[in-house]
């Protein structure tokens, strides 16, 4: 009986070792920290935060999400400490957030702001090589039948016979000094009051691909502009300002654990426009579920098993 008392005691320790064993090694498995992934409120901001959440997480970060936050609201919280890293716009952080003025040129916009940024203590990693700025759309099909492949060609037909003509916007790009009248001071047209149509942003590509307006704004990385056969002009006088995404994280964080910026910069080093908007048209016109679309392009990159 005391044989048995033994061996039975022998193996509950061992068990009991063991789970200790297993618990170790599933700790271990979180000891590289943890990290608060942050992200803004529309589809590209939640494809960004998701496949940054779900990298960390896989790569043994412990990881808090933050996603459908206004701009100036992640911003401020990540200066706070709040938030640790999130995406960012090149353009958004110069003019917006440091005051400064308007730059065209993507590298100079990134310098720029990657060094005016050092002293609130935030470091932008590796610039991507998409660029959600302001873009003129036109319907493929009129474009190529009309021979308008930049926004200087529209120019041109604008001129010729400006009642032709409509141009859809939304209320912002319609008021702000940079906006509709800069583009048509710059480029040297301008459509007939009569002509701007102006309506909420969701509303622009529709209206479009519907045939009830010829022009309209949009943003370049958008993925309606695969979906609906839409093509941007080519911004040939380089009116607008640069909006490059950016990983941006708290130097502190990245101090701490330095791995975290090598995997961004791996993410950022990997995204480019045709990607960006491939993603956005999987998730706004296929209504793919936004964590399939995250984690299938990590796969496809290699970047997970």
């Amino acid at each position: 009986m005391k044989k048995f008392i033994l061996v039975v005691c022998s193996l509950l320790l061992v068990s009991a070792l063991a789970a200790c064993s297993s618990k170790s090694t599933a700790g271990s498995g979180e000891s590289k920290g943890k990290v608060t992934v942050g992200g803004k409120d529309f589809t590209e901001q939640h494809i960004l935060t998701k496949m940054t959440s779900i990298y960390l997480k896989e790569k043994g970060y412990q990881v808090d999400e933050a996603s459908s936050m206004g701009s100036t609201v992640a911003r401020s919280a990540l200066e706070n400490g709040q938030l640790d890293v999130y995406w960012e716009y090149t353009g958004t952080g110069l003019m917006v957030y440091l005051k400064q003025p308007v730059e065209t040129d993507p590298q100079k916009a990134y310098e720029k702001v990657k060094e005016a940024d050092k002293k609130n203590g935030l470091t932008w990693l590796n610039k991507s090589e998409f660029n959600n700025t302001y873009a003129i759309l036109m319907r493929q099909d009129q474009a190529k039948k009309l021979g308008i492949a930049s926004i200087s060609d529209l120019a041109e037909y604008i001129n010729k016979d400006s009642s032709k003509y409509k141009f859809a916007t939304n209320s912002e790009f319609y008021a702000r000094e940079d906006g509709l009248k800069a583009l048509q001071k710059k480029y040297g047209f301008a459509f007939p009051q009569k002509n701007v149509v102006k309506m909420d942003t969701g509303l622009l590509y529709n209206s479009l691909k519907e045939e009830q307006v010829d022009i309209a704004v949009g943003f370049a990385t958008d993925g309606r502009i695969k979906g609906f056969d839409l093509v941007v002009l080519e911004d040939n006088e380089q009116f607008f300002p640069a909006y490059n995404g950016v990983p941006v994280i708290r130097e502190e964080v990245l101090k701490e654990q330095p791995e975290v910026g090598d995997l961004l910069n791996e993410m950022a080093d990997r995204l480019d426009g045709d990607t960006m908007k491939d993603l956005n048209y999987r998730v706004d016109v296929k209504h793919e579920d936004v964590n399939k679309v995250a984690r299938e392009w990590l796969v496809e990159q290699g970047m997970l098993d």
